[in-house]
């Protein structure tokens, strides 16, 4: 078997598509030596080589012009093309940007229909032709692949696609995420990089309209009246450049709130400094109100770290008994479960000894197994050919 994937997101390892690809490459490459591997690699002019591609995985570059119609030309010429010369045996595009027509079987994994679902991400023409774009290509895919039930719920409910045809493989999580302390000068180098105070509740992740952080900002100002300066909210990833339909003013709605003093910006994180990140947080708290399944709660939970997630989506399937969900519309309530962990010792051990046990059921090996199978089911024709080859 031959398997060409489309690499898009290769070199965005900071996104949920560019680590859910590297994984799955890596753990497949592990599980199955026998099937040939190629990365259809996307190069800008003069712009770098992949990096951190394993041994023995191929890799085929493709000009990319800049700017988004350059990404849907890759997408819907340039990785078919690449494909056809490879001789490939299945294309697999893991994330929502499947072209309409392959010259090879096609496996399509939609994390989730996000830019389908929020209002605010539909609004530019470029935006709505796009999403019809690629949500016609996923109906003529052999086989989609998702990340969780709501997912899967979701896809059935507004692509039209057969259940059959749809099948969940959750995410994982890297042995690197522990609870285990680490090396006590590497640990208080991290500190000092990032300047963490002693004690601190924690949020991750991307900071678009739909993860919902403005509701955990007001949140906080029930927290900060309870627990003061003492436990401030840091926030971490790549802080919006301005505000628009899809990123608030976060600056503003801080300003506005009083939360000035209780509310830490701390940029992007690299990958290898999150563990400690998580371990030295108080709880971490994911507030999302859409999200195919939520990495950053289940590595902080294999951290050890207790966790406050909305309870829309996915991420009750992913925390299970092992954190809080709360409506993701309700900042008391919100607040409530933030100062229960910092207040109630016992509480917070409980969750610190489950988050580890609840994470260890997710892991990329699995993802890779349960994907290999899909593969093997569409060569093999056991899923049914739709895509005119």
């Amino acid at each position: 078997m031959h398997v060409a994937l489309n690499a898009y997101f290769w070199d965005r390892p900071h996104t949920g598509s560019g680590q859910y690809t590297r994984q799955l490459v890596a753990h497949l490459r592990r599980l199955a030596p026998d099937v040939v591997l190629t990365l259809v690699y996307p190069q800008l002019p003069d712009g770098p080589p992949p990096e951190g591609v394993p041994d023995g995985v191929g890799v085929v570059v493709v000009p990319l012009r800049p700017g988004h119609l350059g990404k849907v030309l890759f997408e819907q010429r340039g990785f078919p093309a690449a494909c056809r010369r490879l001789g490939a045996t299945l294309a697999h595009v893991p994330y929502f940007g499947p072209p309409l027509r392959s010259p090879a079987p096609l496996v399509v994994t939609v994390h989730d229909l996000t830019t389908l679902l929020v209002p605010e991400y539909r609004r530019r023409r470029g935006a709505r032709l796009y999403n019809a774009l690629v949500s016609a290509a996923a109906r003529g895919a052999n086989h989609v692949l998702t990340d969780s039930q709501a997912s899967k719920a979701d896809i059935l409910t507004h692509l039209g696609i057969a259940d059959g045809d749809v099948t969940v493989v959750y995410l994982g999580v890297g042995p690197e995420y522990n609870a285990r302390a680490g090396n006590s000068l590497v640990d208080l180098a991290v500190r000092r990089k990032y300047d963490l105070p002693d004690f601190y509740v924690l949020y991750l992740g991307g900071y678009e309209t739909h993860k919902n952080v403005v509701t955990l900002l007001h949140a906080y100002t029930y927290v900060a009246g309870a627990l003061g300066e003492e436990y401030p909210l840091l926030l971490a990833g790549r802080k919006p450049e301005g505000a628009s339909p899809a990123f608030p003013d976060y600056d503003d709605i801080i300003e506005r709130a009083g939360l000035g003093r209780f509310v830490r910006w701390i940029g992007y994180v690299d990958e290898a400094d999150k563990p400690l990140l998580y371990r030295g947080a108080e709880a971490f708290v994911f507030p999302s109100r859409h999200e195919g399944f939520g990495l950053p709660p289940l590595e902080a939970m294999a951290c050890g770290t207790p966790v406050v997630v909305g309870d829309s989506g996915s991420l009750p399937e992913v925390i299970g008994p092992a954190g809080f969900a709360i409506s993701p519309d309700d900042p008391r309530a919100m607040a409530g479960a933030i100062i229960a962990l910092v207040m109630d010792e016992q509480q917070a051990a409980d969750l610190r000894r489950a988050g580890p046990q609840q994470a260890a059921q997710f892991t990329w090996e699995r993802t890779a197994r349960e994907t290999l199978d899909v593969y093997k089911r569409v060569v093999s024709g056991q899923l049914l050919v739709k895509n005119d080859h």
